[in-house]
């Protein structure tokens, strides 16, 4: 497949300034991407769309820069309800670090050129700017924009001068990528496509050259109609010490139906013929769950390692398929009782109440009778005694472990 063919294929296309999605076959192109490290020194599943495609991109012989946000991490790109909080610069160089080694990691180790537009701003002359991109930027264009109609008039939370000039900072920064490292294309999210324009414009009219941008479409679930990318615990971290392994395999191991197929074109590398054959295994036997579960290991995979989806899956088949606890090892029980509940009683009445299986011994004691709890796959009794490391089940799917 071309690029165009690919994009198009894995549900990429959305706004852009290229009239045909084939002129991206055309030539090799230098391109930038930005993140903002304001706000945590790790990515999420909704970064995570754009990062595929970015990767899509190299992949086919396009040259990558990401451009970390020293100056603009330090505004924040403005939302449509309040002004972001203020960060300083120590946090943001920690961002940038965990953010540039998420994104080298997931496009396969390549080496990512990285630079910070703080760089480029520090010595910057405020009359300079102002003289130079100010006197040349229309403000028509940029009171258009929907975080302005949102926040400025009566009754509204209002807008700062800063957040208004974020849109002229980071338009200047595709001009100076244009200058410096011949940039002639910007990759967004669909959250960023005014700002990126405004970079084009600027290129037009400063440099007589022509530039262009390519956004990611918003990723949608299906089956709620909301944003993807949010469990009921908030963000999915990509960093492991924020949303663990067996956290983030779960989240794709849940989603839903209607939409697995569309997620596994764009946080899969899966290819056509492939796809096909597992879409039409899963739609003969949907309780089986083969998408959502190709799904969680290769998103997994992608993401912290091969090993780390065998340790996710194997935890998963302990759970939920069948397999012996006895089957794990030492750091593989650990993992699962840093996820569960646990206790260190020995008594089945004392644990359950301990890990919050049952509300009191007497209600413990009627689950137990009424056949509802298993002890490493064998029905409990009254009188059973748990031993360590052991799995503790009340149901379907709720588990604690003794320690």
């Amino acid at each position: 497949m071309t690029l165009s063919e690919e994009l198009t294929w894995r549900g990429f296309v959305n706004q852009t300034t290229f009239k045909n999605v084939k002129e991206l076959d055309k030539q090799k192109r230098t391109f930038y991407f930005g993140v903002d490290a304001n706000s945590a020194p790790s990515a999420t599943i909704g970064n995570l769309a754009a990062m595929m495609m970015v990767k899509k991109f190299i992949e086919h012989g396009h040259t990558p820069i990401l451009l970390v946000g020293g100056a603009t991490g330090r505004i924040g790109d403005p939302k449509d309800n309040e002004e972001r909080p203020d960060v300083d610069s120590a946090t943001v160089e920690v961002n940038k670090k965990g953010i540039h080694a998420q994104y080298e990691a997931i496009f396969g180790g390549i080496k990512l050129k990285i630079v910070d537009n703080y760089d480029w701003f520090k010595d910057l002359g405020y009359i300079d700017f102002l003289m130079t991109i100010g006197k040349k930027m229309s403000m028509t264009q940029l009171l258009d924009r929907d975080f302005v109609k949102n926040r400025v008039g009566e009754g509204k939370s209002g807008l700062s001068y800063a957040e208004f000039s974020y849109s002229l900072i980071q338009g200047y920064d595709f001009l100076h990528l244009f200058r410096e490292e011949g940039v002639t294309l910007q990759i967004c999210g669909s959250d960023q496509w005014g700002n990126s324009v405004t970079g084009v414009e600027m290129i037009r009219k400063l440099e007589g050259k022509e530039a262009h941008v390519w956004s990611c479409p918003l990723i949608i679930n299906k089956s709620t109609g909301k944003k993807f990318g949010k469990s009921e615990d908030g963000a999915i971290w990509l960093d492991a010490s924020m949303t663990s392994i067996f956290k983030y395999y779960q989240f794709w191991l849940n989603t839903d139906d209607e939409g697995v197929g569309d997620y596994i074109k764009i946080y899969t590398d899966i290819e056509p013929d492939e796809f096909m054959d597992l879409m039409m295994d899963f739609e003969k036997n949907k309780s089986s769950r083969s998408a959502q579960k190709f799904l969680a290991y290769e998103s997994t995979r992608i993401v912290h390692g091969k090993e780390a989806a065998e340790r996710a899956k194997k935890l998963t088949e302990v759970l939920f398929d069948g397999r012996n606890v006895a089957d794990l090892n030492d750091n593989e029980f650990a993992e699962l009782a840093n996820e569960l509940p646990y206790s260190r009683s020995s008594d089945i009445l004392e644990f359950m109440v301990e890990t919050n299986l049952a509300e009191s011994k007497s209600s413990a004691r009627r689950l137990v009778e009424q056949g509802a709890i298993t002890v490493n796959g064998n029905k409990a009794s009254i009188e059973t005694k748990i031993s360590t490391d052991s799995l503790v089940k009340k149901g379907k799917n709720t588990f604690a472990v003794k320690i």
